[in-house]
C-alpha cells in the first residue's frame, strides 16, 4: 500500500519504456524476445514476454545487477472491481490473506522458508490492481516461484485466520484514518462519485470492514473470481537466464486453471455541478483544502493523460509560480502538493494545501482555481514544457539503478493491459504534447461541473465556501480580448519564415543626463541577457537547434527587438523571447558582461579601429550639442561605468510601454500564437507618451572643425549640417534624388565618387546622405528602423592618404557642392538618377524582414508604403522641382567638418591658414583637370581658427 505523488508517478510513466512490439491478441505460447530500440525508447533492457495457454502473462528481463532477482506479481484487481454493495475492501483484504499460505506451504512453513532464504516479501493494493513483490538471491528463484504458484492456486486459511485478519484490517483502517491526507481522499471520493466504484478507497467503507469477519463465504467467492491466471502477470527481473526462468514458470504455474469472471464496472454519470463538503476532524492542527477535478481514463495513445500530469507539474509543483507564491513568498500555506493516480477509468486529479489560518482557505482555493483558469487561457512556454518532459524522463532514469526498481516500475503498468508497451505509448503521447494541447486539454477537464472541493479542520464549518467558485467565468474574463494600447502591423502571409519586430519609439535620446548608454544597455539586457526563467546560456542552447534569432538595434528614437524563426518552431521561439522581453532576468552577471561589451565596443571597436564610423559619430555629436541626439547611441564611457542595474530596471519600466510599442509581424504565424502574443504584450505598462518629443537641432552658424588625433596612417573626413527635410516632408524624395546623384552610397555612379575617386584616385569612395546611415563601411543598403525627427545633410569621404589629400578632397567636395547649388542638375542627370532610383528602391526592401522594417518606418513617418511612396513622388518630379529643392535645402555657409587623423596639429594648421593642398599624380592627367586642381588646392573652407578644435581620441565619448 503506497501513496505516490505526481512527481514519482508521472516520471515513471515517461521514463520507462519496455521495448517489445507486442500485440495483446498474440497467439498463446508464443514467446517474444525483444531488444531495446535506443532511438526512441527509454528502457534499455532486452526482455522476453509470453502468454501461457491459461492466460498468465510472463515478462522476464535479464539485468547486469549480480545475484539479485525481483519478482513482481501484479493482479488486475483493486477497489475498482468491488461492485457489490456491502462488499468493499476485499481486494485489499486479500492482499493480507495471500500471506496465509497453502496446504503444502502453511503460513509458518512458508514464512520460515522465505526468512531463511532472505526473501523480502511485501504487497500493496491500489484502485486497479494488487501487487505482490519479492526480492531475493537468484538461487532461490525456483523455490520462490513454486511457493507463490502454490499459494495463488491453493490459498488456504481457517475461519479463525479470516476473522482475525479482518480485525487487523479494521485496525489498519483506523490507523490510516488518522492521516488527514487519507481522510481527505476518502471524503472527496465519496462526494465526487455517485455510481463508480472509485467512490470508495482501497480500504473500503468502514461499515463494510466492520462486517468482514462474517463474510468468509464471500471471501472465497472473491478469491475464485479474481485470482485466476488471466488477471495475473509475472514480472521477473534480475540476474536470470530468460529461457530457464520461463521453463520454471511453466513448470509451477502452467497447470493453473483459467477463470471466466468479469466484473461489470458501473459507468459514472456526468457530474452536473461543482460539489463541496467539509470534514470536521477534532484536534486537527491547521486547516486542509483539497481541490479535485475528474480526469482521464487510461488511454495511453491519447495525449490527455500525459497532458494532465504535465499541467499539474507546470502549475502546481514546487517549481510552479503558485507554489512559490503561496508557500515561499506569502507563506499562506505550509504544504502544497498534487496527486494524480493513474486509473483505468476516469479518476480524480488532486491539489492538497495546508494552511494555518482559516481565513486563508478561501484565498488559497481562489488562487488554485485562478491558476486552472490560467492554464485554460495561456500558452505555456514551449521551452519550459520541453524542459519539464526531459526532466521527468531523465530524473526517473537515474533512479532505475536496480533490478527491483525496474521490476516495480513494470508492475505498475503491466496491470493495465498486461503489456509493457503501454509505457512506450504513454511516453510517445507525452512527447507530442504541445503548449496548445496543454491549453486545449485544460479546457476539456478543468471545468466547474468536474470539480469537488473538500475542506477539513477542527471547526464545524469554514467561512468563504458558501458559494462555489465560477471557474468558467474566470476563464471568460481572462479569455476576453485584452484592450491593447500598442500598434500592430500585421503582414502575415504564407511564408514559412516568421519575422517579428518589437519596435519601441524610444532610444538613446531618452538617456538621462549622466547615464548616456542606458537605453543601449537596457536593450542589450533584454536581447542578449537571460529571462527570469532561463539564463542567457540556456536561451542560446534552446535557440540553436531551431535556428532562432533574437537581437536588437538602437538609435535615437527607436529600439528594435527583432527575430526570425521557421513557422514550425514559432511556439518554442516565442516562449523563449517573450520571456526575455516581458520578464527580463536582469541578472548581475549579464549586466557586467554586457556593460563590458558596450565599453569595449567603444574603446576597441569605434575609437581604436573604425576611423570612418568614428568621424561620422563625432560629426553628429558636434552638431547636436546640448540636444537629445548629442551622445553616441551606445553611450559615453564614464556614464556607462556609472550606470547601475537599478538604472536599467527603471529605464525598462519607464520606456518599454505599450504606448511606445509598434509590433510588426510577417510570415505564416499561427493565429492562436499571434493572439497569445497580443495578450502577453498587453501586460506591459500602458504608458502615455507614444514617442519622444525631440526639439529642433541647435542652430549652426559658420564653419567649424573638430580634429580627432589618434594612431592613424590615413585621414577620414565627414562634414555636414542639419536640415529640416525628413522622410515625411513633401520635398524629401526630391532631396533624396539629389543625394543619390551627388553621392549614392557605395555606388560608382555618384558625382563625388567620379570626381574624387574615379578621376583622381584619392580614396575608396565618397558619398552623401540625408538620413542617418550607420555601419556604412559594412553594407550597401541602409537598415530600417532608424527613424528620426531630425536629420542632417552629410558628406562622407573615405580615408585619404594624408592630411594634404584630406584637405584637397574636402575642398573638392565643397567645390562640387557649391557648383551643384549654383548650377543645379541637368535634365539628363536628373532623368538618369530618377531611373536608377525607381529601379533601385525595390532592392532596398528585397527581403521579408526589410519589408517589415520599412513598413514600420512608414508608420513612424506617417507615409505610404516605402516603395510606392518613393516611386510615386519620383515619378511626379521635374528637374525644376529638383533644382528648387537644392537651393532650399543645401548650403555651404554653415558646416561642421570632422577629421580623424594621426597629426591633429598639422591638420589644424592647414585649416586655419587655408594652406594650399596641391594634388600630385603618378601619371599624366588632362589639362582641364589640372586647372581645376589648381583652383581647388586653395578653395577656401573659411574655418576661423577659433572654430577649430582638436581632441585626443581618448577624450572622445569619454
Amino acid at each position: 500500500m503506497k501513496f505516490k505523488l505526481l512527481a514519482t508517478s508521472f516520471a515513471v510513466s515517461l521514463a520507462l519504456s519496455g521495448c517489445a512490439a507486442t500485440n495483446s491478441d498474440q497467439a498463446q505460447q508464443s514467446a517474444v524476445s525483444t531488444q531495446a530500440a535506443q532511438s526512441n525508447k527509454v528502457f534499455a533492457q532486452d526482455y522476453v514476454l509470453e502468454e501461457l495457454e491459461n492466460g498468465l502473462r510472463v515478462m522476464v528481463v535479464k539485468t547486469n545487477y549480480p545475484d539479485v532477482v525481483s519478482l513482481q506479481i501484479p493482479v488486475s484487481v483493486g477497489s475498482r472491481n468491488e461492485v457489490e454493495a456491502g462488499k468493499t475492501g476485499f481486494a485489499h483484504f486479500f492482499e493480507h490473506m495471500m500471506f496465509k499460505g497453502s496446504e503444502k506451504y502453511p503460513q509458518d512453513v512458508y514464512s520460515d522458508i522465505l526468512k531463511n532464504s532472505g526473501v523480502d516479501n511485501r504487497a500493496y493494493t491500489t484502485n486497479d490492481y494488487t501487487n505482490y513483490h519479492l526480492n531475493f538471491s537468484k538461487q532461490h528463484l525456483d523455490k520462490v516461484l513454486e511457493i507463490e504458484a502454490d499459494i495463488f492456486q491453493n490459498l488456504t486459511y481457517s475461519e479463525e485466520q479470516f476473522r482475525t485478519e479482518a480485525l487487523t484490517v479494521k485496525g489498519e483502517y483506523l490507523k490510516n484514518n488518522a492521516s488527514p491526507i487519507r481522510k481527505l481522499l476518502s471524503a472527496v471520493r465519496k462526494e465526487a462519485f455517485d455510481k463508480h466504484t472509485y467512490k470508495h478507497t482501497t480500504m473500503g467503507f468502514f461499515e463494510d470492514i466492520e462486517a468482514m469477519p462474517d463474510q468468509m463465504a464471500y471471501g472465497k467467492t472473491f478469491f475464485e473470481r479474481f485470482y485466476k491466471p488471466e488477471y495475473v502477470s509475472l514480472v521477473i527481473v534480475g540476474d536470470v537466464d530468460p529461457k530457464e526462468t520461463m521453463a520454471m514458470v511453466k513448470k509451477h504455474w502452467g497447470n493453473w486453471k483459467k477463470g471466466d469472471y468479469q466484473a461489470d464496472i458501473p459507468v459514472e454519470p456526468k457530474q452536473e455541478k461543482a460539489r463541496y463538503v467539509h470534514e470536521k476532524y477534532d484536534g486537527l492542527p491547521g486547516h486542509w483544502l483539497l481541490v479535485s477535478y475528474k480526469g482521464a481514463a487510461w488511454e495511453p495513445k491519447k495525449k490527455d493523460r500525459a497532458a494532465l500530469d504535465l499541467i499539474s507539474q507546470l502549475y502546481f509543483s514546487e517549481n510552479s509560480a503558485l507554489y512559490q507564491e503561496l508557500v515561499v513568498d506569502k507563506q499562506l500555506a505550509s504544504q502544497m502538493f498534487t496527486y494524480n493516480p493513474e486509473t483505468k477509468d476516469p479518476g480524480l486529479l488532486h491539489v492538497f494545501v495546508k494552511v494555518e489560518d482559516e481565513k486563508d482557505l478561501a484565498t488559497v482555493r481562489d488562487a488554485i482555481n485562478n491558476t486552472y483558469a490560467k492554464a485554460r487561457t495561456e500558452l505555456v512556454d514551449e521551452n519550459k514544457l520541453a524542459a519539464l518532459k526531459s526532466n521527468l524522463k531523465y530524473s526517473f532514469i537515474n533512479g532505475l539503478d536496480s533490478s527491483q526498481s525496474i521490476a516495480s516500475t513494470l508492475a505498475r503498468y503491466m496491470h493495465f493491459e498486461r503489456d509493457p508497451e503501454v509505457i512506450n505509448e504513454l511516453y510517445a503521447s507525452a512527447d507530442k504534447v504541445t503548449a496548445k494541447d496543454i491549453r486545449d486539454i485544460a479546457n476539456k477537464y478543468f471545468v466547474d461541473s468536474s470539480r469537488t472541493t473538500v475542506t477539513m479542520s477542527a471547526l464545524e464549518s469554514v467561512s468563504g465556501f458558501d458559494k462555489e467558485v465560477n471557474l468558467d467565468k474566470l476563464v471568460a474574463k481572462m479569455d476576453k480580448p485584452v484592450t491593447r494600447h500598442f500598434n500592430v502591423l500585421d503582414k502575415t502571409n504564407n511564408s514559412p519564415l516568421v519575422d517579428v519586430n518589437f519596435l519601441f519609439y524610444t532610444g538613446a535620446a531618452a538617456d538621462p543626463e549622466g547615464k548616456k548608454g542606458l537605453a543601449a544597455l537596457t536593450a542589450a539586457m533584454i536581447a542578449k541577457g537571460g529571462s527570469e526563467s532561463q539564463s542567457y546560456k540556456e536561451i542560446q542552447k534552446a535557440l540553436y537547434p531551431i535556428a532562432g534569432s533574437f537581437g536588437y538595434q538602437i538609435d535615437k528614437e527607436m529600439i528594435s527587438l527583432r527575430g526570425r524563426i521557421h513557422k514550425d518552431n514559432a511556439d518554442q521561439w516565442y516562449g523563449i523571447v517573450s520571456q526575455q522581453l516581458l520578464s527580463p532576468g536582469f541578472r548581475e552577471d549579464d549586466f557586467k558582461r554586457l556593460k563590458k561589451e558596450l565599453i569595449d565596443g567603444i574603446k576597441a571597436g569605434l575609437k581604436a579601429s573604425n576611423d570612418e564610423e568614428l568621424g561620422k559619430e563625432v560629426l553628429y555629436h558636434e552638431l547636436y550639442k546640448g540636444h537629445p541626439y548629442e551622445s553616441y547611441n551606445f553611450g559615453d564611457l564614464s556614464d556607462l561605468e556609472a550606470i547601475t542595474l537599478d538604472d536599467v530596471k527603471a529605464f525598462y519600466a519607464q520606456q518599454f510601454t505599450q504606448a511606445k510599442l509598434n509590433l510588426g509581424i510577417t510570415g505564416a504565424l499561427d493565429k492562436q500564437l499571434k493572439e497569445a502574443m497580443f495578450n502577453d504584450l498587453a501586460a506591459l505598462p500602458k504608458g502615455e507618451e507614444a514617442r519622444l518629443q525631440v526639439p529642433d537641432a541647435p542652430k549652426l552658424s559658420g564653419h567649424h572643425a573638430t580634429i580627432v588625433e589618434k594612431n592613424a596612417k590615413s585621414t577620414a573626413v565627414s562634414f555636414g549640417f542639419p536640415i529640416d527635410t525628413v522622410r515625411s516632408s513633401k520635398d524629401w524624395a526630391a532631396l533624396w534624388l539629389v543625394r543619390s546623384y551627388f553621392g549614392e552610397h557605395r555606388s560608382s555612379n555618384s558625382h563625388l565618387y567620379q570626381r574624387i575617386r574615379q578621376v583622381r584616385g584619392m580614396n575608396y569612395g565618397d558619398y552623401a546622405y540625408i538620413e542617418y546611415f550607420p555601419r556604412g563601411m559594412f553594407q550597401t543598403k541602409p537598415d530600417a528602423n532608424l527613424g528620426r525627427s531630425e536629420q542632417i545633410f552629410q558628406v562622407w569621404l573615405r580615408p585619404l592618404r594624408s592630411n594634404n589629400d584630406a584637405h584637397f578632397a574636402t575642398r573638392t567636395a565643397l567645390f562640387e557642392l557649391d557648383k551643384l547649388i549654383k548650377e543645379g542638375m541637368s535634365q539628363a542627370d536628373f532623368e538618369a538618377t530618377r531611373n536608377f532610383l525607381i529601379n533601385f528602391v525595390p532592392q532596398m526592401v528585397a527581403s521579408q524582414d526589410r519589408q517589415l522594417g520599412y513598413a514600420l518606418d512608414s508608420q513612424f513617418y506617417n507615409t505610404d508604403e516605402f516603395v510606392a511612396y518613393v516611386t510615386k513622388q519620383l515619378a511626379s518630379l521635374s528637374v525644376e522641382d529638383i533644382n528648387r529643392v537644392i537651393k532650399e535645402n543645401l548650403q555651404t555657409e554653415d558646416i561642421h567638418y570632422v577629421f580623424i587623423t594621426g597629426d591633429a596639429k598639422d591638420m589644424a594648421k592647414r585649416l586655419s591658414a587655408e594652406q594650399s593642398s596641391p594634388m600630385t599624380y603618378n601619371t599624366k592627367k588632362p589639362d582641364a583637370l589640372l586647372a581645376e586642381d589648381a583652383e581647388i588646392a586653395t578653395y577656401p573652407l573659411n574655418i576661423p581658427s577659433k572654430n577649430i578644435k582638436t581632441l585626443d581620441v581618448e577624450k572622445v565619448f569619454e
